[in-house]
């Protein structure tokens, strides 16, 4: 099965991160509110879709958690964290 665009992590970030570069410089040229408004209204649907994009599709390249635990830091270890 192929994979669709849509589900690539790094064309999400790319496009969100376009998206708000021309938002920002349409903003700065005093485009229309219109026009505006209409970008801003759909950017929460964009970074919400760029966010379970990234947590869906993107390879985990971190430990996994072992038996019992219920969260895993990869930089420190439970006796560092003083809260345990």
């Amino acid at each position: 099965m192929k994979k669709h665009i849509w589900h690539n992590h790094r064309f999400a970030v790319v496009f969100v991160t376009t998206y708000l570069i021309i938002y920002t410089l349409l903003h700065q040229s005093g485009a229309s509110l219109n026009v505006l408004g209409t970008m801003f209204l759909l950017s929460p649907f964009l970074v919400i879709w760029m966010a379970y994009t990234i947590l869906r599709y993107a390879p985990y390249n971190g430990k996994d958690l072992a038996e019992g635990e219920e969260w895993g830091y990869a930089d420190k270890g439970k006796d560092e964290l003083g809260v345990f």
